[in-house]
C-alpha cells in the first residue's frame, strides 16, 4: 500500500480541524473521499484505525497541555465523562457496523446519502455550538449525554464520521466546558474506533471484503498532525475553525448530494 500525498495532507488538514474544533477529521473527510470514489469499506475502517491512535496521542498532549485533566485514582468527572460517552458510543458503533455491513448490508449510495445529510446537520449544528458556546450554561445535565453517545457511535459506524460533533454538542448542552469538551472528544472517540475496527475485523473474518489502502496515507497525515494539534488548542483561539468547519460541513453535503443525483 502505496502513500498518497493529497490524502495525507486533507489527514493533516481535518485532523488539526478535529482537534481544534471538536470536528473534522471523519466528519469532513468521508464525504470528501467518496468524492474520490472510494468506497465506505475503504474509507470508515481506514478511519477508524488512524482515529483510535491519532485520539489517544491527542488525549496524551491535552492532559500534558492542560486543555484537561484525566484520574483514575480516583476518578475525576472529566474521565467519567469520557467513559460513560465511550461505553454507550461502543455499543452503537458495534451495532451499526454489524447491522450496515454485515446482517443488512447497506448499498454505497445509501451510505454516501446518509454521510452527505448528516454532514449537512452537521454543518448546521456547528453553528448551533457557536452560539451555545456563548450562553452561560446551567449545572451538568450528564444523562442527556447517553442519547448524543449512542447516535454518534452510529454515525461513526456507518459513515467514519459524525461522531465528535455530536459529542460535542452534547457536552456543551449539558454544561460541559468548551475546551475540556472538545478534549473529551479525542479519549472517548479512540476507545469507540477500537470497538469499531474490532468490528470489522470480525464481519471481515465472516467474508466482508476490508480494504485499508487508505490506512497509510490518512494515518501519516493524522499522526504528525496529533502531535501539534494540542498545543495550538492550548495557545491559539479557535474562532477560525468555529465558522469554517460548519461551512464547509453543509458546502461539501451539499455539493455530494448534488454530484449523487446529477452527475
Amino acid at each position: 500500500m502505496d502513500l498518497i500525498l493529497y490524502i495525507i495532507l486533507l489527514a493533516f488538514l481535518f485532523e488539526s480541524m478535529d482537534s481544534m474544533a471538536g470536528m473534522g477529521f471523519g466528519t469532513a473527510l468521508s464525504p470528501l473521499l467518496f468524492l474520490f470514489n472510494y468506497t465506505p469499506l475503504q474509507v470508515v475502517p481506514a478511519i477508524l484505525i488512524s482515529e483510535a491512535i491519532t485520539g489517544f496521542i491527542d488525549t496524551f498532549f491535552d492532559h500534558e497541555f492542560k486543555n484537561v485533566r484525566y484520574s483514575f485514582h480516583p476518578l475525576n468527572d472529566a474521565t467519567k465523562i469520557s467513559l460513560m460517552i465511550a461505553f454507550f458510543g461502543c455499543l452503537a458503533i458495534f451495532t451499526s457496523v454489524l447491522l450496515g455491513y454485515f446482517v443488512i448490508k447497506f448499498p454505497d449510495l445509501l451510505i454516501k446519502i446518509y454521510v452527505a445529510i448528516l454532514v449537512i446537520f452537521m454543518g448546521i449544528s456547528g453553528f448551533i455550538r457557536i452560539k451555545l458556546s456563548k450562553t452561560e450554561q446551567s449545572k451538568k445535565r450528564l444523562k442527556m449525554l447517553i442519547g448524543f453517545s449512542a447516535l454518534a457511535g452510529f454515525n461513526k459506524g456507518i459513515g467514519g464520521g459524525g461522531y465528535g460533533p455530536v459529542i460535542t454538542m452534547g457536552q456543551l448542552f449539558s454544561g460541559v466546558y468548551e475546551k475540556s469538551a472538545t478534549a473529551i472528544v479525542s479519549f472517548a472517540e479512540s476507545i469507540v474506533s477500537i470497538v469499531g475496527i474490532i468490528t470489522f475485523f470480525l464481519i471481515s473474518f465472516a467474508g466482508i471484503e476490508v480494504d485499508l489502502v487508505l490506512l497509510p496515507s490518512l494515518f501519516t497525515g493524522g499522526f504528525f498532525a496529533a502531535l501539534i494539534a494540542p498545543y495550538l488548542v492550548r495557545v491559539l483561539p479557535n474562532k477560525i475553525w468555529k465558522y469554517f468547519i460548519p461551512i464547509y460541513a453543509i458546502g461539501i453535503g451539499l455539493f455530494s448530494l448534488i454530484k449523487l443525483f446529477i452527475f
